[in-house]
């Protein structure tokens, strides 16, 4: 697939997920791992802690209790007992001057607690830990009245089972993790399952089947608004391909007509020999119809070209009375050839639009008032405003028209009576027209047929500025 320059395809869906699945649970994994460490190192913290204050008690007692007037050898002694319950304790003891009382602890971790300040009390806080080449302490400087006693316990064995418990924990989260992303990426796979199905489903969509409809009760519910819109998509699509069908159809037969008769007449004249007047009339009779096709396919490309939007409006102030003036100027003689009256009735400021437009709109109506209104009556075009909305009403009188057609007369081709479509009433295509121009201009179009009056309404937006 060809991919626009400068344009660079999201990323997939599913390695989202996956990705930030996979991001989330390492995380987790880390954090908990984390959290494990830290807690059990603290209870090894406790438990030397524990071990640390029973000898410091001892120690403590023994050096409250001694007479330093005594030897050292007597002083050691008594130490030696405090601290001899505690096999895993160190215990190095300094008096004022620095001399030491007594010393279990090995020559290097004696250098090491040399810079350590002394605390008043044995806790967690005061607990450090100090690093031989040979071995790890854990421990503490305190001071007991004037003297400066080190405890300390090798934390070998802790740190070992730490180190081990922390590959452990890493192995784990590495493991945990992998699971956790190939899990994720079945799951999401599993989750466009729906999306597969529908896209097959729309794969299946041919012309003749824009009927079919998906079902959003058989979709997950997050795909159900995908699925309604594209239900109302190919709603709006069929209505379209109908449409076109049916207009392409009603040209075909509108067509159809003429042509036959063109090819009647050729037939006919052509049969035998004749006099120049009767293949003149002949040639009447053929332009006639080639008047008439010319007209139908003029409005017919006019009016797809409205409905695409595609015809260019020359928006400008119009006077709608003085149109309709000159209109009845131009259907007067056709009127008094049908004995039909022309009037005109009230009055409204001008409208935004297209003059030939709108005068084609107002001729359309007129015409086809004309062309309806019985002998020795008058069509009235009524003009009046309500605010910024201008209305023109053409009324004629003459048999209603029943109202299951009056929703149709806007429509191609579409006839009241059929059999009067070869006798002069045109294509089919005016009302069409009044309709696409009026909505062209933000208008609309209605219609009304009551106690012999048919009534044709166009509404449309007054001139300047809106209120």
């Amino acid at each position: 697939m060809r991919r626009d320059d400068g344009m660079r395809r999201p990323t997939s869906l599913a390695v989202r997920v996956t990705l930030l699945v996979g991001l989330a649970t390492t995380t987790m994994f880390l954090l908990a791992a984390w959290g494990i460490e830290r807690s059990i190192e603290r209870h090894f913290a406790q438990m030397d802690l524990v071990e640390l204050q029973g000898a410091w008690q001892s120690v403590s007692a023994a050096l409250k209790s001694m007479n330093r007037a005594t030897n050292g050898a007597s002083e050691q002694r008594r130490l030696a007992d405090a601290v001899a319950g505690s096999h895993n304790v160190y215990v190095l003891v300094r008096d004022a001057s620095g001399h030491r009382l007594y010393e279990t602890t090995p020559p290097a971790l004696s250098a090491l607690t040399r810079g350590t300040p002394a605390a008043e009390s044995l806790n967690l806080d005061t607990l450090v830990v100090w690093k031989t080449p040979q071995h790890t302490y854990r421990g503490a400087v305190l001071r007991s009245g004037r003297d400066t006693v080190v405890m300390a316990t090798t934390i070998d064995f802790h740190l070992q089972y730490l180190l081990q418990l922390q590959e452990a924990l890493w192995a784990g989260t590495l493991l945990a993790s992998v699971v956790s992303v190939f899990i994720a990426r079945l799951a999401v796979q599993q989750g466009h399952a729906p999306l597969r199905r529908i896209s097959a489903r729309m794969r299946e969509m041919t012309t003749e089947r824009l009927h079919v409809r998906l079902s959003p009760q058989q979709v997950p519910v997050e795909l159900a608004d995908l699925v309604i819109a594209f239900n109302a998509m190919l709603t709006r699509i069929e209505q379209s391909f109908l449409r076109l069908r049916d207009v392409s159809a009603d040209i075909a037969h509108e067509l159809r007509t003429p042509v036959t008769n063109l090819t009647t007449h050729t037939q006919v004249a052509l049969s035998k020999a004749r006099d120049v007047e009767a293949y003149r009339e002949v040639l009447y009779s053929n332009l006639e119809e080639f008047e008439r096709m010319g007209s139908m396919i003029s409005d017919m490309l006019f009016l797809a070209q409205a409905e695409q939007g595609l015809t260019k409006q020359r928006t400008e102030s119009v006077d709608l009375a003085v149109e309709v003036r000159a209109l009845f100027d131009y259907f007067e003689a056709w009127a008094e050839e049908r004995k039909v009256g022309l009037e005109l009735e009230g009055g409204a400021s001008a409208v935004d639009g297209d003059r030939a437009m709108l005068r084609r709109a107002l001729s359309n109506l007129i015409t086809n008032a004309i062309r309806y209104a019985p002998s020795g009556q008058a069509i009235v075009v009524s003009l009046s405003q309500n605010g910024q909305r201008v209305s023109v009403k053409v009324c004629n009188p003459g048999p209603d028209i029943a109202p299951e057609h009056l929703g149709h007369l806007f429509e191609r081709f579409y006839r009241v009576d059929p059999s009067r479509q070869r006798r002069g009433e045109g294509a089919g295509l005016g009302l069409a027209i009044v309709k696409s121009i009026v909505e062209a201009h933000g208008g609309e179009v209605s219609v009304t047929s009551t106690h012999g009056t048919t009534c044709f309404v166009m509404h449309l937006r007054a001139a300047g500025p809106q209120t």
